[in-house]
């Protein structure tokens, strides 16, 4: 299976019976990024919630929302 990372445009062969081959094939809204990418933005990320700078925020409903 030929995939196409949505960061950087890379294309990847994926064989057919893995787990993320078939996760990608059964619901088209999962999408495939590049082992590069994904170790970059994990990478990005730990730094930002090591400097103190990274929040969650949960977003609570209001008693008056439907």
């Amino acid at each position: 299976m030929k995939v196409q990372c949505v960061i950087c445009d890379e294309q990847n062969e994926l064989e057919d019976d893995t787990p993320l081959a078939k996760k990608l094939r059964n619901r088209p809204i999962h999408t495939y990024m590049c082992e590069q990418c994904h170790n970059r933005i994990e990478e990005k990320t730990r730094a930002r919630f090591a400097s103190g700078q990274f929040h969650l925020y949960s977003f609570k409903k209001k008693k008056n929302d439907f």
